[in-house]
Parts: structure tokens; sequence; C-alpha cells
């Protein structure tokens, strides 16, 4: 859910100051009530590309009460609802410090996890038609769409308990997949009573279901002059040349939209009692240890886990589905899955004292460096946590690990993906949804799609550069680019 546009200019303003290349810093004296300072970590290009939004709601975010350091932006950053999309922002609830559902996002752990196969391109490519249209097919796509997995409402609740956990008890997860999803795929502390029969109603039928936007389902293929660290990438099981990877790109559904939805107006309503002024109503929220606060935490985990069992009943289907299509041989297996709207209990260091902040992610993925190895699957204690970094339908996507820098820099973060340049409404003025199709196929890349008014929405030119996204993240320090992965078939809900 984004905001309306109040303004259109872009780049930041001229109070913005160079701190070191590719990090920028908007003083406090910016705008009156900033309790830190912002900072944005993006190469000039990717600053100036910014629109003016973006500065605003980084220093409203600056001004909410318990924020540590600096509310941060990432290279990807474009105007959000509440936080910009790649927004970080870290609170202390011992200072009052908040938690806030425009800096969740209300496609709550709408997340990435990219999948690795035994198979190479030369054998899926003559089925590509067929291996993206029984996907298509097999995982349901778009607004409202159901989901295979049927469950009453009161069984249900045990998936916003369990997450990936459910799946794994019920047929569709094996215990690699659990051990290899950010946070074991159950994230602590969700409660059902915290969540809405409406919300509960929306989400219900939805496990398993790609939805709309900008999800996906990608089959990728491995080159290799775009394995830039071998040995790192042999860790993650992408053993080369030709090898074909798959990523799943989605969310909550329903359920997270009306979590958020529900949240949003409640803390509206309940601000004054607790003495908190914000600069923007879309930044509604209450402090983290009020009993307003643990609620929406609760129901906030409930969507997360929700989120993490429909990545996993996708992947389960897609194993279905390749072993139909390849042979029971075909081997499916995943690398890892992160969090990109969410909102974690996690400890860092602020000046020399180690806190738990509550640290709010929008449009941003964990990065852990190999020091924070006790919180990482064993197979990534050594080499730090996979960050998946898509890119547009058209370009490729990322796979980098997380570094300790971010540790000390962006509390343990970086960006998503490319990041939007374009509105949805001027892609869909810009770019035809057929001929999109069209031109796609001509370099070997074969989508299929809701509709084609969605597809123009997706066109690589709505996105920013995923190179110097990618770039300036490794510059920084803060992740290790490890490879590329270029499309070769995509389903786009």
């Amino acid at each position: 859910m984004n905001g309306h546009k109040k303004e259109i200019k872009m780049g930041p303003p001229e109070c913005i100051k160079k701190i070191e290349d590719n990090i920028w810093e908007l003083p406090t004296s910016y705008k009156q009530g900033m309790n830190v300072p912002g900072r944005v970590y993006a190469n000039k290009v990717l600053l100036d590309s910014m629109d003016r939004g973006v500065f605003d709601q980084l220093a409203n975010v600056a001004s909410l009460p318990g924020i540590q350091k600096y509310a941060a932006c990432m290279a990807d950053g474009h105007w959000g609802y509440g936080f910009p999309i790649g927004g970080v922002a870290a609170f202390d609830p011992e200072e009052g410090g908040v938690i806030s559902p425009g800096g969740v996002g209300f496609d709550i752990n709408c997340g990435v996890r990219l999948v690795t196969t035994n198979l190479t391109v030369d054998q899926v490519k003559p089925k590509i038609k067929e291996l993206v249209d029984t996907l298509f097919k097999e995982v349901p796509a778009g607004v409202g769409c159901t989901g295979f997995v049927k469950v009453t409402k009161e069984e249900f609740k045990q998936v916003l308990i369990k997450g990936s956990q459910w799946c794994l008890e019920n047929g569709y997860a094996t215990e690699d997949d659990v051990a290899n999803t950010e946070s074991s795929g159950k994230l602590p502390g969700a409660n059902p009573v915290d969540v809405s029969d409406k919300a509960i109603k929306r989400g219900f039928d939805q496990v398993g279901t790609l939805g709309s936007g900008n999800h996906f389902l990608e089959i990728q293929e491995v080159k290799e002059e775009n394995i830039l660290d071998p040995e790192i990438a042999k860790t993650m099981g992408i053993t080369g040349d030709g090898q074909v990877c798959l990523m799943i790109h989605c969310g909550s559904r329903g359920l997270g939209h009306q979590v958020g939805t529900d949240y949003m107006r409640k803390f509206l309503g309940v601000m004054k009692q607790y003495g908190i002024n914000i600069l923007d109503k879309e930044l509604a929220c209450a402090p983290m240890n009020s009993p307003d606060g643990k609620a929406y935490y609760s129901a906030m985990a409930c969507a997360a886990n929700m989120a993490f069992a429909n990545r996993q009943v996708i992947m389960h289907r897609v194993r279905e589905v390749f072993k139909k299509i390849f042979g029971e041989s075909t081997e499916i297996n995943l690398v890892y899955d992160v969090c990109h709207n969410i909102a974690k209990l996690e400890k860092h260091v602020v000046d020399g004292k180690e806190k738990e902040l509550v640290v709010h992610r929008k449009g941003a993925t964990r990065a852990f460096g190999p020091a924070r190895n006790e919180e990482l699957p064993d197979r990534y204690k050594e080499i730090g946590q996979p960050v998946i970094l898509p890119g547009s339908m058209e370009t490729g996507s990322y796979i980098l690990v997380g570094n300790d820098k971010a540790d000390q820099e962006t509390f343990a973060s970086t960006a998503h993906g490319a990041g939007r340049i374009m509105s949805r409404a001027a892609a869909k003025r810009q770019f035809d949804g057929a001929q999109l199709q069209e031109s796609m196929l001509k370099k070997g890349i074969y989508v299929h799609g809701v509709s084609m008014r969605g597809l123009a929405e997706e066109a690589g030119g709505a996105y920013k550069d995923i190179e110097i996204v990618a770039e300036t993240s490794s510059q920084l320090g803060i992740a290790k680019k490890v490879v590329k992965l270029v499309p070769i078939g995509n389903v786009k809900g």
C-alpha cells in the first residue's frame, strides 16, 4: 500500500551531507521534530533518482519516539506508505521505542526464497513453456485467488502460530527447508487472539498462492561468468554453468493487509493516551512495551508465519510440478528464505552498549554476517546469511551474503531488490503488456502473467538498475556479491 505523492520533485534536499562514499546524512535541522539524523545508503546516481518524498518520509521516521542512531534508507529506496520503501529503523522499547505498521508494510513478511535444482538449462529450456504454464496453473496467482491447502479457520490458527513448522508437520516441508528459512520459518510471540476475524477470513484459504503486483515465481539460469565467488556459491548449492534455479516472491496475502489496516486504525485512536505526536498519520504507532504494541507484534508475527507457510507450500507445489515434468530424480533444495517487510526483536550495539531493539525493515533485507553465526543455519555460519536481491523480470537478480559491517552500519540490513523508479500507473501508460511479453520471448524469457496490464506494471524500465543497487551494497561492505541469476521463465501475479 502506497501513500499518494504530494510532490514530484526529484533528488535530495540541499542540506544533505556526504559522510563517505555511498553514505549521505540528512541533518536533524531538515525538519522540526527529528530526534536523530536520516541516512541514505546509495551512490550519487541512485540518490538523485529518489523523489523528494523519500527524504521527507525519512525525516518523519527520525521523529518517532525511542529511535536509535538514525533512520536509514537503503539503495533501492523509493516513496512508500509511512516509511520509505527501503526504510530501516530500530527502536529501544526501554526508552519508549515504538512499533509501527507503516514501518513494516501491509504485505507483512513479503519475502523471497531461492531454490536450486539439479537440472540444467539444456534440460529445462525445451520445456520452458510447459513448465511455466503448469506452474501458473498449479500455483494460483492474482487478486483474491485461493490455494489448494484446505484448512478450517480454527486449523488456520495453527498456521499462524507455527509457520513453516506447520508445513513440516503436515507434509509440505522438509527439515532442511525449515532450517534454511529466516527465523526457522516461525516468529515467536504469535497469538491468533490478536488477529481479527476479518483478517482470518481474508487469509485462511490463501495458503499456497502467489498473489498479485510484483509477486512472481521465476525460473533462472546460472552462467559461469556470473559466479563471482565460486566457493560461497558452492556452499549455497549453486554449482556451475547452466544450472537452473528458481525464486519465489510473495507474502501474507489478505491476512497481512488486514492486520496492517486493523492496527493502523487502532493506533491512530490510542496514540494520544501514550503522549505520542507524529508528523505523518501513516506512521501511527504504539510503544513496543504497551499492551497495544504487544498486540500488534503478536498479530504481525501471525501474518509473518502465514507468509512463511505460504512460500513453503508454493515450494512444495513447485517440487511436484518439476518431478512431474522432469522425473522423480529431480532435486529441489532451498538455499534460503528472507523477509522483506518485518519488525523483529534483535540485539544490536548502540554507543558501546548492547540493547534489544525492535528493528523495522520495510522493503529491506536482513544481512547478518558470520559474527552472528549463532543465529544462522549451520551451512552459513562461516560465510554469513544469504541475501536475495531480485531485479526486474527482464534483467536478473543477485545473491549476496551479509557482512559483519552491516551490523555496525545499518542494523544488519541491506537493499531488498531493484526498487521502483516509476509508479504502476506510469508504467501502464508507458509500456504495453503484450508487446513486453513478445519482446521478452525474443530474449529467451517466457512469461505467463495474470493480465497484460499487470505485466506492463512490472516492465524492466519501471525499476532501478539492479547492477548499481547490488554494487552499492558491495562497495559499502554490508553485503558481498556471490552470483547473478538471469531469468528464462516467469509466472507473474
